[in-house]
């Protein structure tokens, strides 16, 4: 299967997540052309690098469909990726349906652990009330990594082993 890396980000800090009943974090959001996905461990200078042991969410993505329809939904049409939060902006790909999976993307090894439910921030994130409801179901996908790699911006491959679960 053949998919796109549209954008690669990380953020050496939590802007939301641990932020109940505060106001959000001020960590800035950095754009890559590569990124290096370090088995078991994470995103080199991302806020989950080794956040805990065999966390479920070393890596995180989310398709460009759902960006651009939070596009629309809050009349934002430069309204950036990066308001996600998610690691790899992605399409061509059901990220649905690698929840429990493992599957390799550009020769890393993956597993999709589980989705990425948006919470209440997203409204605020994105400046449309609404946001968090439009993105249910379809919040991305959390992985463990597998095998190491490096992923890049532009043309992917997919590829799916045996369920996991």
């Amino acid at each position: 299967m053949t998919a796109t890396i549209h954008h690669l980000y990380t953020s050496p800090g939590h802007n939301y997540f641990g932020h109940h009943e505060k106001p959000p974090g001020e960590h800035a959001i950095v754009e890559h052309d590569s990124l290096e996905l370090v088995a078991g461990r994470g995103i080199p200078g991302d806020r989950f690098f080794d956040f805990k042991n065999d966390y479920k969410g070393q890596v995180t993505f989310i398709d460009l469909a759902v960006v651009d329809a939070i596009r629309a939904h809050a009349d934002r049409p430069d309204l950036p990726a990066a308001a996600f939060r998610r690691n790899v902006v992605i399409s061509g790909v059901d990220l649905n349906s690698l929840v429990g999976q493992r599957f390799e993307l550009n020769g890393i090894l993956l597993e999709g652990t589980q989705e990425c439910s948006p919470c209440y921030w997203m409204d605020q994130a994105c400046g449309k009330p609404g946001t968090e409801a439009l993105m249910r179901g379809r919040g991305g996908l959390r992985c463990r990594i597998l095998r190491s790699g490096t992923l890049k911006v532009g043309p992917a491959t997919i590829g799916h082993f045996a369920d996991s679960r």
